[in-house]
């Protein structure tokens, strides 16, 4: 074997391109030499192979962090709260929560049960007054569906949208007057009434005293989630504060079913027993036949035609129908109901759809986290929440921008 390598094999061998070794070269992190005989810059084979393997152990240790730990007593008020994903989130970074509005009855149960000490504040968001909590909360957040408005004019304000759960979030937004808002949404919001809702959205927090944040589509996966989740993130800063929110920084780590379900980095323990939905015996025939990480198409074609009916002639791939997911990857996004045709979410060795608790470990729950209501309404609940360790990295980064907002608006 060559004692040395040309500056192509250099660049291939550690994944980085010619032009970042010259730079190495200039700056001594990885000297070339001249090679003996033919007097071109090389480098030694040895020295390469050390800084590749420098390289290796950095990409498969995750060195990011967004951790920030709170200088103050931060509160929040959280709408749309569901069963808490974003609220145990917020929680496990440092903010406090102070109240939480939800409409479900059985999501406020689940509340109730698990924090006692959390205001949980059931009902309609029409009918509270939040005035109480005027300048004495720090953030605002809540995932609002997405809903059309109808225009009045060109700029849309906020009397234009009354009557839509947008309008309550800046409504409250309005009452509340925090340091920074944040709505989250699902991806479609993008493209809703091609994009108008959205610009909709920013001009009403415009009104109201709010600058928005470019807005970002943050991959759970690239926050310690299990799963293959994207959620829309609005932030909102009051136009008296002069700072940027920054976005927590992406992990460089993806975890993956084996990582949700089975002792490891994310949990202690293996998922604990619980119930789960069940398919009727004509669906277990068929998916028995699908192999790991594979769909319909994996069935032989007569199985295809008769399972698939008459979408089997459209276009598209439709690859989530019939989907068990493997131990090695990422699960797809979980929805309110585990064994709908459209989105099926098969356990990779068993043929049966998750159970309540594995639903909850894709979607980082803790496993002392208990649902109420029926094992509907359970996933239901489980299927709607923001995941838990996303809502943790977003917390962090509101921690790190209220840490700078009150240290420079202290009294020098």
């Amino acid at each position: 074997m060559n004692k040395y390598l040309t500056l192509s094999e250099a660049s291939k061998l550690i994944g980085k391109s010619k032009e970042t070794l010259r730079r190495w070269d200039r700056e001594g992190k990885l000297s070339a030499v001249r090679e003996p005989i033919s007097n071109y810059r090389v480098y030694n084979r040895v020295e390469v192979q050390t800084l590749f393997t420098d390289f290796l152990i950095k990409d498969t240790k995750d060195t990011t962090s967004n951790y920030a730990e709170p200088e103050n007593d931060y509160k929040v008020l959280e709408l749309f709260a569901g069963a808490g994903g974003l609220a145990i989130g917020m929680e496990k970074s440092g903010l406090k929560c102070v109240a939480l509005n939800e409409i479900d009855k059985w999501a406020c149960q689940t509340l109730r049960k698990n924090r006692p000490n959390w205001k949980v504040l059931e009902g309609d968001i029409k009918d509270f007054d939040f005035s109480e909590y005027h300048n004495n909360v720090d953030v605002v957040a809540g995932g609002f569906p997405c809903q059309a408005f109808s225009y009045a004019g060109k700029k849309l304000g906020l009397a234009d949208a009354r009557g839509t759960l947008f309008y309550e979030f800046a409504r409250v937004v309005k009452e509340v007057n925090p340091p920074i808002c944040i709505g989250e949404n699902v991806r479609g919001l993008l493209s809703h009434e091609n994009g108008k809702t959205l610009q909709g959205m920013i001009s009403i927090l415009d009104e109201i005293g709010y600058n928005v944040a470019p807005f970002q589509v943050l991959k759970a996966i690239n926050y310690r989630v299990p799963q293959k989740r994207e959620r829309l993130i609005l932030v909102g800063i009051r136009k008296d504060i002069n700072l940027k929110y920054e976005y927590p920084k992406p992990h460089k780590k993806i975890y993956n079913l084996k990582d949700a379900l089975k002792k490891g980095d994310l949990f202690e323990n293996n998922v604990p027993k619980s119930e789960g939905a069940k398919y009727p015996k004509s669906k277990i025939d068929v998916l028995d036949l699908v192999p790991p990480k594979g769909y319909w198409r994996n069935l032989p074609l007569e199985i295809q035609k008769q399972f698939m009916g008459g979408s089997f002639h459209l276009s598209g791939g439709k690859t989530g129908i019939a989907r068990r997911i493997g131990w090695d990857e990422p699960c797809l996004t979980l929805t309110c109901s585990p064994a709908q045709k459209q989105t099926e979410r098969c356990h990779p060795e068993e043929t049966r759809p998750f159970t309540v608790r594995e639903y909850a470990r894709i979607q980082t729950f803790p496993d002392d986290w208990k649902f109420e209501g029926s094992m509907a309404q359970q996933y239901k609940q489980i299927g709607n929440a923001v995941p838990v360790n996303l809502g943790t990295e977003v917390g962090y980064s509101i921690v790190k921008f209220l840490n700078l907002y009150y240290n420079l608006s202290k009294p020098r």
